[in-house]
């Protein structure tokens, strides 16, 4: 059981930390010191009803409806493209933020965004319905739910220290300069998980 619970652990790491839209989007809350408790919440409890329906053979059932695949590639492509639009005119307008927050995001559109960028992206149903779905159950009936634990809780280790541990970068972005290179890097990453969307 331990052997599995690391296993689904380790597989999750993998997948889960890879630099992507939330991810990037949770570091740059987390920068700011913004919604902290609420996006890792979001993020982790996301991921957990994902691995969940994922385990329970969801991922299967999925891969037998590609029309449902094309409409989510195509309209998670569209919401990544104006979301690296939007970062990549910060960076052109020379938009800074102040780290203490004198203008903060409102909860109701960080909730928003946060969730758009779990749910829109096919890469997360990919990575966690698909992925951890199908490896999880190589582990037989018992297994599998033992797996799928270690997963999950690879989700919230990883979410809770992105967005807690972030705020120890907040002197560097104190300077301008370095959230237009972080808001580049954004538009950058938005844009090139959007092709790949559509191209793929």
């Amino acid at each position: 059981m331990l052997a599995q619970l690391l296993t689904g652990f380790f597989s999750g790491q993998t997948l889960i930390v890879a630099i992507g839209a939330q991810n990037t989007f949770v570091l740059r809350q987390g920068i700011r010191r913004e919604h902290l408790l609420l996006i890792a919440l979001i993020c982790s409890l996301s991921d957990a009803l994902l691995i969940t329906l994922g385990v329970a053979g969801l991922g299967a059932l999925i891969e037998r409806t590609p029309a449902l695949l094309e409409v989510a590639r195509y309209s998670g492509a569209a919401f990544l493209l104006a979301y690296g639009t939007l970062a990549a005119k910060r960076v052109w307008l020379g938009q800074s933020l102040v780290v203490e927050g004198k203008s903060p995001v409102p909860r109701l559109t960080a909730i928003m965004t946060c969730l758009c960028l779990t749910y829109l992206n096919p890469h997360v149903y990919l990575d966690t319905v698909l992925l951890l779905g199908a490896l999880a159950n190589q582990h037989g009936d018992a297994g599998r739910w033992v797996f799928g634990a270690g997963a999950i809780l690879s989700s919230f280790a990883w979410f809770f220290a992105l967005s807690f541990g972030a705020r120890h970068l907040s002197q560097l972005f104190r300077k301008p300069l370095a959230w237009r290179c972080l808001d580049g890097f954004i538009a950058l990453i938005m844009w090139m998980q959007a092709i790949s969307l559509v191209a793929g």
